[in-house]
């Protein structure tokens, strides 16, 4: 099966080392990462898709995406 997921948040270390932390658990970069300002907050926010590939099992919406 193949996963997708999108991670969100601040743009912060929090969020690069969340990245990082999927890609050393086997996730892969999928397109580049998105930014937006919220101009209430004054705060950035980023996003970044990744997407892994996990062989011999079958795909139900009941996975929990983060235990991959």
């Amino acid at each position: 099966m193949k996963l997708y997921r999108f991670l969100t948040g601040p743009d912060d270390s929090a969020f690069c080392h969340r990245v990082t932390a999927a890609l050393n658990a086997g996730w892969e970069l999928h397109g580049g990462p998105t930014l937006t300002y919220n101009q209430d907050s004054g705060k950035t926010y980023a996003g970044q898709a990744v997407v892994k590939d996990v062989p011999g099992q079958d795909y139900t919406p009941d996975i929990k995406l983060s235990d991959f």
